[in-house]
């Protein structure tokens, strides 16, 4: 059974990860004719495109995504609940518990993603700044660090504000 659900988490995981990366480059307004937009699009637009329908986007951010990855999280999370044999007799507190368990889910992946796009946009910046992946990488961590790198200068030319960002990300985890 843990095998089970170690494989659909991972597919679930692999998946909400991209709905999120999707949301977090229109709300960067990354563009999506690169190498990377065109692989998240196409491996989202099965689930984005039909949802676009009944959920709109509002305020230039594209909610179908949170929404697919959403759930995809209460489904696992139902998908999890049900395999444990531990199904409560209230029904509507199992779907609360299941919903806050998504919600938790998400909020974490998102946080895990913006540490990668740090790690990635920090490495990439000393490695290879001209890479396809630089552009994305700091559009999409710009939004974080621009605040910090007013409080933290430049020491000796190195930028420390993609560790401190990281810093607090990671209290930000602690706390979900």
């Amino acid at each position: 059974m843990q095998a089970i659900i170690f494989l659909v988490d991972a597919v679930v995981t692999f998946f909400c990860t991209l709905f999120l990366l999707r949301f977090l480059m229109q709300a960067t307004r990354v563009s999506f004719a690169g190498q990377l937009g065109d692989f998240v699009v196409r491996l989202t637009n099965w689930a984005v495109k039909p949802l676009r329908r009944f959920i709109p986007g509002v305020g230039g951010l594209d909610w179908a995504s949170v929404f697919a990855a959403l759930a995809l999280q209460v489904l696992l999370a139902g998908i999890v609940v049900g395999l444990s044999g531990k199904m409560a007799v209230d029904s509507g507190g199992l779907v609360l518990m299941m919903l806050v368990l998504a919600v938790r889910s998400l909020l974490r992946l998102a946080v895990y993603l913006l540490i990668g796009a740090l790690i990635l946009q920090a490495v990439l910046s000393w490695v290879n700044p001209y890479s396809p992946l630089a552009g994305p990488a700091n559009q999409v961590t710009r939004p974080l660090l621009d605040p910090i790198r007013r409080i933290v200068p430049l020491i000796s030319g190195i930028d420390l504000s993609p560790l401190v960002a990281i810093l607090l990300l990671q209290v930000i985890l602690m706390f979900l």
